[in-house]
């Protein structure tokens, strides 16, 4: 089973896929910061910190890099 095998069956079933993946990945920025999202699945820091805003989280001041000093 592939991606596209699976996102056509849930088509298929009447499952709207896209409103699941936003779902998740809006969960996601609520428990870690947009940026580490990001970088972990690929996508645009733009795109997570939209999200992060658009669920309410707190992580919005989260500064990324290494911080041991």
């Amino acid at each position: 089973m592939d991606p596209t095998s699976l996102l056509d069956q849930l088509r298929a079933a009447g499952v709207p896929a896209q409103r699941g993946q936003a779902s998740a990945i809006r969960q996601l920025v609520l428990q870690a910061p947009a940026h580490v999202v990001a970088r972990a699945l690929g996508y645009h820091v733009k795109t997570t910190t939209h999200l992060v805003t658009e669920a309410g989280g707190t992580w919005s001041r989260y500064a990324p890099g290494d911080h041991t000093r």
